[in-house]
């Protein structure tokens, strides 16, 4: 089975940065996809941003110019650099990656949320 870390969020104030990763562990073979996802307040969970094999990365709309996403499949690991936050990215962050195990075809796996908080 694969499970998936996260860690780097927090509180911040609106101007400042944040590093999301998201470590995952287990029998993995090969990475197709990697992506972070949002969930604010009253909404429903949204694509921030992705990694593939196969495509440009990807950011929504409202992140881009100011998130990076990154990745490091010889760790297993995603990143999120968030720069010039404001209010409205105050969201629980998930990763989603979506991985080939030595049991498994492709399937997609999440982590628990990390709690982005952005003080005006």
């Amino acid at each position: 089975q694969v499970q998936l870390v996260e860690s780097g969020g927090g509180l911040v104030q609106a101007g400042g940065s944040l590093r999301l990763s998201c470590a995952a562990s287990g029998s993995i073979r090969s990475t197709y996809a990697m992506r972070w996802y949002r969930q604010r307040p009253g909404n429903r969970r949204e694509l921030v941003a992705s990694l593939t094999t196969v495509a440009a990365p990807y950011y929504d709309d409202s992140v881009k110019g100011r998130f990076t996403i990154s990745g490091d499949t010889a760790k297993n690991t995603v990143y999120l650099q968030m720069n010039n936050l404001g209010p409205e990215d105050t969201a629980v962050y998930y990763c989603n990656q979506e991985v080939k195990t030595s049991l498994l075809p492709l399937h997609n796996y999440w982590g628990q949320g990390t709690q982005v908080t952005v003080s005006s």
